[in-house]
């Protein structure tokens, strides 16, 4: 189901860029978001991850040159740091409770998007298409919820 998820997710997010213009943080995320959608609290820290991001990237690029691949490139680095020390530093007390980021590069990617397109319009695309994600792969087997 892992792969099913990943190619609905390129797919819808390769209509939406195409029909409306607007991307969902980065074409692999909401594939990537759609299989952790049972586990909300991992989806709320990788947004929250990512708004740091943005927010560090949009702070520095007001002292320094940041553009294009630069851009990008930082924000992959800092979403994988924080997303490695949210994963390895910032432990819960329950078992079934994760603070773990989505992925290693998605917080990046979702905060690159914010910084192009903004953060109402990105969140909001990304939890439309991961929802639609999330529906076509119940509809393709069987109405199996959990992948």
């Amino acid at each position: 189901m892992l792969e099913v998820s990943i190619g609905l997710g390129i797919v819808l997010s390769l209509i939406l860029s195409e029909s409306l213009g607007v991307t969902a943080g980065g074409i692999i995320v909401p594939g990537y978001i759609s299989l952790y959608l049972d586990q909300p609290m991992q989806v709320i820290i990788t947004f929250v991850v990512a708004g740091i991001v943005y927010g560090i990237i949009h702070l520095l690029s007001k002292v320094m040159f940041l553009y294009g691949k630069r851009r990008l490139v930082l924000a992959l680095i800092l979403g994988f740091f924080l997303g490695y020390i949210s994963r390895h530093f910032i432990y819960s007390p329950y078992d079934n409770l994760s603070f773990a980021v989505i992925g290693n590069i998605i917080p990046g990617l979702i905060a690159n998007w914010m910084d192009r397109q903004g953060v109402a319009r990105t969140l909001a695309v990304i939890i439309i298409t991961a929802v639609l994600v999330k529906l076509l792969v119940m509809l393709i087997f069987g109405g199996q919820i959990l992948v």
